[in-house]
């Protein structure tokens, strides 16, 4: 029996999160006071007695990162938002651009209040899978606070880094609005969102990406860190865990009404297309911020994400031309962000061969993921984002295992104990990312399938027949997005 909806159930839904993981907080206070080194750059831990000086902080690497911030939220709103708004049937467009400008409202609160202690501090007995509440609502963290990156005594201010890694929460909270796009109930997706986060997002984060820095890399990490899992961008964290959530809500969900018997062509594609640009721009901030400093890698990163992309985008056209006839600019700027997706796990490790293979890969193989497979499986995944995001994300993964290789081009694996780049065993590197591939799947499916579920069960997830009918942007917003 479904329940009426009322914002005490959103407050008790968060209240639920937070008591959910203090049982792992707790853990902590049985242990020394850790501080935290993240992903890719992480709190140099606070050093006993006679440790090495603070990490050198460069104005340079700072401004990069604060830029590479901003971009980021540029390819979230309005990147994102136009590029699904203009793929939406023109009665849901207003609809779509207020979830995921409110999901990126949403997960910028939480992620502040939780989320980041949550991700990148130490958890005591369940560290590799999740952190503690040493950090709640930045707790201790100011505008002196450093965070290393990855060269030994090099930093940024940790609060950059903070801000930083808010949006890659919010974006990949927001992908998910692509597969349940013209058929969910607003409120439900607000639920949806914070939840998935919380049980989702943060677990995944800190298990790839958590770990104690180059001048404490023997420190606790996170499970698939230590697997020697290689994820520079989100490949895992970002796209194969959102694009997975995709899937599970469209199934859960079910079909638009008159899917696949109704024509619903995208209602504007040049806002599409504008959207599309957007998110590509911003991307270099996505990849090339990763680096967290301003140094050749982060150029490296940078270039592949303008080769990689460029070929998928080629590749994508090419094969609908073939394939259909016609080469449709939809494809192509769809194939573009197959081609991000693609390389954003490999932009810092690969060389041109590999993003020439990766691009090429993601654009062809998501464009049969898009034109063929949703077809012979019959789910309603309304904007792909798991033909586009999962897909995209676990060819350009595997991918990287086999292109990190020096022999490749790629720039292998730095091994921190030697302070030098290890010798590369690709064998053991596509097992590593294996690994990172198939937990991502497994995490995010069996919890974002729980999570639909319950939401269902307690608010109902779809809008009623009628509104469906009517369209979002007036049943649910009380507006339109184009008036006459």
């Amino acid at each position: 029996m479904r329940l009426p909806f009322s914002f005490k159930h959103l407050i008790g839904a968060l209240f639920g999160v937070m008591l959910a993981f203090s049982a792992a907080g707790s853990f902590a206070a049985d242990e020394p006071a850790k501080t935290d080194a993240p992903v890719a750059a992480v709190q140099a831990p606070a050093a006993p007695a006679a440790a090495a000086p603070a990490p050198t902080v460069s104005k340079g690497d700072t401004t990069w990162m604060m830029v590479a911030t901003i971009l980021v939220i540029l390819m979230t709103i309005p990147g994102l938002a136009l590029f699904y708004g203009g793929m939406v049937r023109s009665k849901n467009m207003l609809s779509v651009l207020m979830q995921v400008f409110t999901i990126f409202c949403l997960i910028a609160v939480l992620w502040v209040v939780y989320g980041y202690s949550l991700a990148f501090t130490a958890g005591g007995k369940l560290n590799s899978f999740i952190g503690g509440f040493d950090k709640l609502f930045l707790k201790g963290i100011t505008g002196d606070s450093i965070a290393e990156t990855f060269s030994k005594g090099v930093g940024i201010p940790e609060l950059v880094f903070v801000m930083f890694q808010l949006t890659f929460a919010a974006i990949t909270t927001a992908l998910i609005a692509g597969s349940y796009a013209e058929r969910m109930k607003f409120s439900a997706v607000l639920v949806f969102s914070a939840l998935w986060f919380t049980f989702s997002y943060l677990p995944m984060t800190h298990m790839v990406w958590f770990w104690g820095g180059p001048s404490a890399f023997q420190d606790p990490a996170g499970f698939l860190f230590t697997k020697g899992a290689l994820d520079f961008a989100g490949g895992t964290v970002v796209h194969i865990n959102a694009g997975i959530a995709g899937l599970m809500g469209a199934l859960v969900l079910g079909k638009r009404i008159g899917y696949g018997k109704t024509a619903m062509p995208p209602h504007n594609l040049t806002m599409t297309m504008i959207g599309g640009c957007l998110l590509w721009v911003g991307w270099f901030g996505f990849n090339a911020g990763s680096n967290l400093e301003a140094t050749g890698t982060a150029v490296v990163a940078l270039a592949n994400t303008v080769f990689a992309t460029a070929v998928a985008a080629l590749a994508w056209t090419f094969a609908e031309w073939i394939a259909k006839g016609k080469p449709s600019m939809l494809g192509g700027v769809s194939g573009a962000v197959a081609g991000l997706v693609g390389i954003t796990p490999a932009c810092g490790f690969v060389g041109p061969m590999g993003a020439l293979v990766i691009g090429i890969a993601a654009g062809v193989i998501c464009f049969w993921a898009v034109a063929s497979l949703k077809n012979m499986l019959g789910y309603d995944d309304a904007l792909d984002a798991f033909g586009v995001h999962a897909i995209g994300g676990i060819i350009g993964a595997i991918l990287t295992g086999v292109f990190a290789a020096p022999k490749l081009g790629g720039s292998g694996v730095f091994d921190y104990a030697a302070n030098k780049v290890g010798d590369f065993d690709m064998g053991a590197q596509i097992v590593s990312q294996l690994w990172g591939v198939g937990t991502a799947i497994v995490w995010s499916g069996v919890v974002s399938l729980v999570l639909f579920k319950l939401v269902d069960m307690v608010m109902g997830l779809r809008v009623k027949e009628e509104a469906e009918r009517e369209g979002l942007d007036v049943a649910e917003h009380g507006e339109k997005a184009y008036n006459p």
